[in-house]
């Protein structure tokens, strides 16, 4: 018996596709534009952008059955991390990069479209998920 996909699989699905065409897309357009330091910028944007997404949808997944407080402080200790790891990145990226080999504007604006796609596919397929939250009590359904 096939189990059904979990939330989590679904929103990365769903958040995957868009994001994979758009930095194919992104790729393309910075070759074209900047010549290899344009590859080399927006194929690490693509990495960055899907290692940190994907960490936020395992996040999810493993505090699923937690309580609420663990879950929140796991969530802000991930966010935290990636915000001191993103920081210490682009730390290094502009001390110990030139710009002749990562082209720092095809890094940016590819970063800023992929984190698009992916909020853009997420929230789609959230939208599509037919979750059932449990609603408050309605003392006058009953009279």
């Amino acid at each position: 018996m096939d189990k059904p996909p979990t939330n989590e699989s679904a929103l990365l699905k769903g958040a995957l596709q868009p994001t994979l065409i758009v930095g194919a897309v992104a790729i393309m357009i910075s070759t074209v534009l900047q010549g290899r330091p344009g590859f080399a910028g927006a194929l690490l944007a693509q990495a960055v952008v899907l290692i940190y997404f994907v960490v936020h949808i395992f996040i999810s997944k493993i505090s699923r059955n937690l309580d609420p407080m663990s879950t929140m402080a796991l969530a802000m200790f991930s966010y935290f991390a990636k915000f001191l790891l993103l920081g210490a990145f682009l730390w290094a990226l502009t001390n110990y990069t030139s710009r002749s080999t990562i082209d720092r504007t095809s890094f940016g604006a590819s970063a800023i479209a992929l984190t698009f796609a992916w909020l853009g596919g997420e929230v789609a397929s959230y939208l599509k998920l037919k979750t059932h939250l449990p609603l408050p009590h309605d003392p006058r359904a009953q009279q």
